[in-house]
């Protein structure tokens, strides 16, 4: 099942944060378009985390999920968005808690899946900004 561009930005529109946040972390690359959106309304810095598992069809392209490039920002006793597109399996969200760890908090959003904030929470569908 699809979702239209306009479902999404909807649900955009309408999700409550329930705290503050200091930074909003995306895991690159399917973080950033979500990370982008929910920074029009709350305004805070952005940083990426690159770490990879899926490819572009999101099967499976490793065994686990590998870190690209180190963590250079500091989450140190922040409160931290972590944003990712879609939370399939939770081992690429598990490894970024663990990397930011040093965090005061961390939440989780996600657009589709299981995340402290989820716009959808279903099966698998194809984002309507991915051309």
């Amino acid at each position: 099942m699809g979702r239209t561009l306009n479902e999404v930005l909807e649900r955009f529109r309408t999700i409550r944060f329930n705290e503050e946040f200091d930074l909003i972390v995306a895991i690159a690359n399917g973080g950033i378009v979500p990370a982008g959106i929910i920074n029009q309304r709350l305004q805070k810095e952005i940083q990426l985390l690159r770490i990879n598992l899926r490819d572009e069809y999101q099967r499976p392209k490793y065994d686990s999920p590998r870190l690209l490039t180190p963590v250079d920002f500091e989450v140190k006793d922040k409160k931290i968005l972590l944003v990712d597109d879609r939370i399939k399996t939770g081992a690429t969200i598990r490894m970024a808690c663990e990397l930011m760890k040093e965090a005061a908090v961390i939440k989780t959003f996600a657009v589709n899946g299981a995340a402290d904030y989820a716009l959808f929470d279903e099966p698998c569908f194809k984002f309507p900004w991915i051309l």
